[in-house]
């Protein structure tokens, strides 16, 4: 997929992807569609009544020697004398306005129809690009966001489609619309005149070539307008979401500067499109009105010399005006096809990437809880060096399993692999004894209870927040699992308890508030595997230690995977892992680590140091 900072060479445009988007709607674009041809059909059929009158009723009544009938088609001519004649109409002249009414009338209704049944077919292909791009979202493999950007994925999803949506909506049944009226016009002014006809359509190929070459103009510019805009919509979305790190660091200036020149790009793009539409517009005015100028000079001079009668010169200019500006407008139908068509592009870029797919067997067996890493490796698709390299180690059901090592060491790819977010490169990872890639991933990961560093919280209640992957479970339910995570008291000292909005992200709660919500969250899966992958970070030492003593208490009721830097929170484990450049270094308790010389000894000696230090200063200090 093409990315707002790294473009690539773009494939051609999917336009099936219209008719697969198009399910359920069908039947509403075929009523438009039958609705637009009604409405061509009645549109041309008001000339024909005036010119019917002119030449059949008004100008024989009024000139005495004016052959009435001369110059209307003939069936016209076979209905009027069925009915009575000119002295019929002469003496009922409100049968023409009666005719004039219930055609407008029907043309009315049948554009009604049209506006009405194309809408509902717009909205409903829109809603079935968001279902579908949110599910293809929701299924791409974890590895596909690495590559993205967030900003640009929400303008594809909203503001791309709604471009489709309105292109669908207004402009489609446009262009079928000025094919019929095309043909329509065609035929009708052949029949009465071909040289008038020629000159009523002298200047039509030079409008409809300035729209193509508008078109192809006005694409590349839309295109780059949408690149543009995708920028803008990723540096808004990463400031809003880091508003603190912003902030903190007293960045608002610098953010505002590159806002500034991501925002001036946009209006520069922008405006060479409003200019190329200007250009067109304006040029196009000026073909239209002059097209229809010589439509009536040439229509005049041939009804002086009696080649064609008043009415048709009335119905000549008639239909050049509403062929002109069909035309005309066709340069827009063919911008607004250039917007749908990149907006398309950036849909499908979205639709084409491969869903994750079951490597294995999908199996749904009840997990207990023993994993086993057999010699695994892993290398990310970019990358020349492993990221783990030979890793090997069995944790028994209920057993607590602690991993320490450097930043980069591979810890967090560790508990990814584990929940198959990545497929191992080389070795195998095996739960209760079966290969995990034959697991059904979603039952795998239901399986599998984590809390990271950073953990998200909706913009809702805490409750909502604990409860959300049971929204039916019961208050004392939660309550005992916040107690775990030692946060139950600090909920309720809130003015709202437990019904308190966290704010978007959580940005209302503390970073360690957020962390001892996220691990009650968990625990409210049941899950028969747990990892806390440095989760417990932001929170004192003395809450961590008493979450653990409320986690060991259900030691035995799931396999705990805990990453963290100190050795405080990992000294208690049944077994201690010690990653250094994706290899493990060290394995075992923390009695038998800590009398081994390695990084284990080393960063506990260094812990311990720094909390030796700090207890003088207090003590110096008191």
């Amino acid at each position: 997929m093409e990315t707002t900072e790294k473009k690539q060479k773009r494939k051609p445009v999917n336009y099936a992807l219209v008719g697969r988007f198009m399910r359920g709607s069908a039947r509403f674009f075929v009523i438009a569609m039958i609705a637009n041809l009604i409405a061509v059909v009645t549109a041309y059929i008001v000339p024909v009544v005036t010119s019917f009158t002119v030449d059949y009723v008004l100008l024989p009544f009024a000139e005495e020697g004016y052959e009435a009938g001369g110059s209307i088609p003939k069936f016209l001519s076979d209905i009027a004398e069925r009915m009575g004649g000119q002295s019929f109409f002469i003496n009922h002249l409100w049968v023409m306005g009666a005719a004039l009414i219930l055609v407008t009338a029907i043309n009315a209704f049948a554009a009604f129809l049209r506006r009405t049944y194309i809408a509902y077919a717009g909205e409903g292909i829109a809603k079935n690009m968001r279902d579908d791009l949110y599910y293809h979202l929701a299924n791409v493999p974890f590895d596909y966001y690495k590559h993205v950007s967030t900003g640009d994925l929400v303008q594809r999803c909203t503001s791309d489609v709604d471009t489709v949506r309105r292109f669908i909506q207004n402009q489609l049944l446009e262009i079928v619309r000025t094919v019929l009226m095309v043909v329509c016009a065609a035929v009708i002014m052949v029949r009465i005149d071909a040289a008038l006809t020629f000159w009523s359509v002298l200047l039509m190929p030079f409008l409809a070539l300035s729209s193509f070459v508008y078109f192809k103009a006005v694409k590349k510019s839309f295109t780059a307008a949408d690149e543009a805009e995708g920028k803008l919509s990723a540096a808004i979305q990463e400031n809003l979401t880091g508003v603190r790190v912003v902030r903190a660091f007293g960045q608002q200036k610098r953010e505002l500067d590159s806002f500034t020149v991501k925002n001036a790009d946009f209006r520069k793009k922008n405006l060479r499109v409003n200019d190329l539409m200007a250009y067109y517009w304006s040029a196009s005015d000026a073909f239209g009105y002059l097209q229809i100028m010589i439509s009536l000079c040439v229509g005049v001079l041939f009804a002086i010399r009696g080649r064609i009668s008043v009415g048709q010169v009335l119905l000549f200019v008639s239909y050049t005006s509403m062929l002109t500006w069909p035309v005309r407008q066709l340069g827009r139908i063919l911008a607004d096809l250039g917007k749908a068509t990149v907006s398309l592009g950036r849909i499908d870029e979205i639709m084409s990437a491969p869903l994750e797919t079951e490597p294995g067997r999908a199996l749904t067996p009840e997990i207990q809880g023993r994993v086993e890493f057999k010699n695994v490796g892993f290398m990310y698709e970019d990358s020349t060096e492993p990221v783990l390299d030979g890793v090997s180690f069995t944790a028994k059901k209920g057993e607590t399993i602690a991993v320490l090592g450097a930043t980069g060491s591979g810890k967090s790819t560790l508990v990814q692999l584990l929940q198959r977010l990545y497929t191992v490169s080389s070795g195998e990872i095996l739960i209760d004894g079966v290969n995990i890639n034959d697991y059904e991933r979603h039952h795998l990961r239901r399986s599998i209870g984590i809390v990271l560093q950073e953990p998200f919280l909706y913009s809702r209640t805490i409750m909502e927040n604990i409860r959300i992957v049971e929204p039916e479970a019961d208050k004392e339910r939660v309550y005992e699992a916040a107690r775990i995570a030692a946060i139950h008291d600090v909920v309720t000292g809130f003015e709202n308890g437990y019904d308190t909005v966290v704010g978007e992200r959580g940005v209302t709660l503390s970073g360690g508030q957020k962390q001892r919500v996220a691990i009650a969250r968990m625990l409210m899966q049941k899950a028969p595997i747990i990892i806390l992958d440095d989760s417990m970070s932001a929170v004192d030492t003395e809450t961590d230690a008493a979450i653990r003593e409320a986690l060991s208490g259900r030691r035995r009721a799931a396999t705990t995977f805990i990453i963290s830097h100190r050795i405080t929170t990992l000294c208690r484990a049944d077994k201690i892992l010690v990653l250094e450049k994706g290899r493990l270094v060290q394995t075992g308790t923390h009695d038998e680590l800590i009398r081994r010389d390695g990084l284990y000894k080393r960063i506990a000696s260094i812990q311990n140091m720094l909390e030796d230090e700090l207890a003088k200063e207090e003590g110096g200090i008191a």
